[in-house]
């Protein structure tokens, strides 16, 4: 069993160099988006800022006004103190109709700036802000307006603008220091978070491919997955199948290869013997006994269509079967020469049903449709085999033949076993295989074939055994043909 050591390994051995990698774009694009959310949170709070200050400064004038009506009479002296103490040069009141200066120190110069607190919008205190943060000067002079004590109307102070700003400077200092040491402590957690869960594991994914990639076949490269049940477990759950099936995949290519270069070996012995049996045939067919004159011409086509097999072996690994030279083949004959070369006499313990349409015919290969149905029928014997000993009566083929409309359709059933559920999966697949020896290339090469001719080649569900269902259509005949029929009858 894999520890997680054994995981790690690969991705501590094979990391891949990346000058700027996911952990460090991570880690950037964190402090930048925290940044960008203490600047939203910054823009409205040094408004709130500016408000509250001069609220305050406007708090203790009010203060200073409900003195000053108390005592009209205070000392020149003692007014300066009261208003150096709320850093004001003016205050006023208005009363009604009546605009009343309650103290000042000097006369003021030009005021540049008026804000009135009781009624003030958001965007114009974020623009004022900046205004006062950016542009203002030191002896600039504001005139600040707010609630009035005793039923007043308003209560207003002029004041420079030099505190306030430095004022709002050094809020803004400790805003963008504290901004940064969040960031800072964001990013880390982020950082560590996200290398921990997404960044390390796609490390350790990566690796496993370049490993992989290095030797395929090999089945202790296929990446181990960890028990996450998140994206990052659903992509290693994929990847270890998909490698898998692809080392599968490279295993039956190279079986088919060493297959391949196995049988093109013995392809020109086996040809020569099949030759030389030819002419001990031909020799045969010279000699008058009548059984000798009814089989030999069959042994002479069955070894012809051996010679033609074996010189097409590698056809399957090597190139397409070459294009059906389709004539009117008689499906009746084509059904005998099944059964006979298969050596199922009337006699044998396995039993051989034809019900074919008296007179029909196929628009297809000859030799390439006795592959086809010689490949069926083998197999079914094979399977009825399995049963030994066999009876006629129970183990029995049936091959019908019929013709729906354009289509001739064809069937080759028997009462074996049938086909298992993981049979049925894989029956078109090369070297799949259901019985012991058995490469699995029959029905490869029968599906072939037959889609060469257009058609196609089904099981049929629901059947005793395996009914197998080819379906050929006739070649569309051109109209000038068929008028130049029409017209030489």
């Amino acid at each position: 069993m894999q520890t997680r050591d054994d995981i790690d390994a690969p991705a501590k051995a094979v990391r891949p160099r990346i000058r700027f990698g996911l952990s460090a774009k991570l880690l950037v694009l964190t402090v930048l988006f925290v940044m960008l959310a203490e600047v939203c949170i910054y823009v409205p709070s040094i408004a709130n800022f500016r408000l509250t200050w001069l609220n305050n400064k406007l708090t203790a004038a009010h203060t200073a006004a409900l003195v000053f009506e108390a005592a009209p009479d205070v000392p020149d002296t003692l007014s300066r103190q009261i208003l150096d103490s709320i850093g004001a040069r003016t205050l006023a009141m208005k009363m009604g109709q009546q605009r009343r200066l309650l103290a000042t120190t000097e006369l003021p110069g030009e005021v540049l700036q008026e804000v009135d607190i009781r009624d003030m919008r958001p965007l114009n205190a974020i623009m004022e802000a900046f205004q006062t943060l950016l542009f203002a000067k030191d002896t600039d002079l504001l005139r600040a307006v707010g609630p009035a004590p005793m039923g007043g109307q308003f209560v207003e102070i002029v004041i420079p603008e030099g505190p306030l700003r430095s004022a709002m400077w050094i809020y803004s200092r400790n805003v963008m220091l504290l901004s940064v040491v969040i960031s800072a402590i964001s990013a880390a957690l982020v950082y560590f978070a996200l290398h921990y869960l997404f960044v390390r594991p796609l490390y350790r994914i990566t690796a496993n491919m370049m490993k992989f990639r290095a030797d395929p076949e090999d089945p202790a490269r296929i990446l181990a997955p960890t028990p996450r049940h998140d994206e990052i477990g659903f992509v290693e759950r994929e990847l270890a199948e998909m490698q898998r099936d692809l080392a599968a995949t490279l295993q039956q290519k190279t079986r088919l290869a060493t297959l391949g270069l196995a049988v093109s070996k013995i392809n020109h012995d086996l040809r020569n013997l099949l030759a030389s049996a030819q002419l001990f045939s031909d020799r045969l067919a010279g000699l008058p006994d009548p059984q000798v004159q009814r089989f030999a011409p069959k042994l002479m086509r069955a070894l012809e269509r051996a010679i033609a097999f074996c010189q097409s072996t590698l056809s399957y690994g090597r190139a397409q079967e070459p294009s059906p030279d389709r004539r009117a083949v008689a499906l009746m004959e084509l059904v005998e020469d099944v059964r006979e070369t298969l050596g199922l006499q009337p006699d044998s313990r396995i039993g051989w049903i034809t019900s074919v349409e008296r007179g029909l015919t196929v628009d297809a290969d000859r030799d390439q449709l006795l592959r086809v149905l010689l490949n069926l029928a083998r197999n079914a014997v094979q399977a009825l085999e399995t049963r030994a000993p066999n009876d006629a009566a129970r183990d029995q083929i049936r091959t019908t033949g019929r013709r729906e409309g354009a289509v001739v359709v064809i069937e080759v059933a028997d009462t074996g076993p049938g086909f298992s559920d993981q049979a049925r999966a894989h029956l078109f697949e090369a070297f799949q295989g259901t019985r012991p020896g058995s490469t699995g290339l029959g029905l490869v090469i029968a599906s072939e074939l037959v889609r060469a001719h257009g058609g196609e080649i089904t099981l049929v569900e629901g059947t005793i055994g395996a009914t197998f269902r080819l379906k050929i259509p006739d070649r569309p005949i051109p109209l000038h043909a068929r008028r130049d029929e029409r017209a030489r009858a």
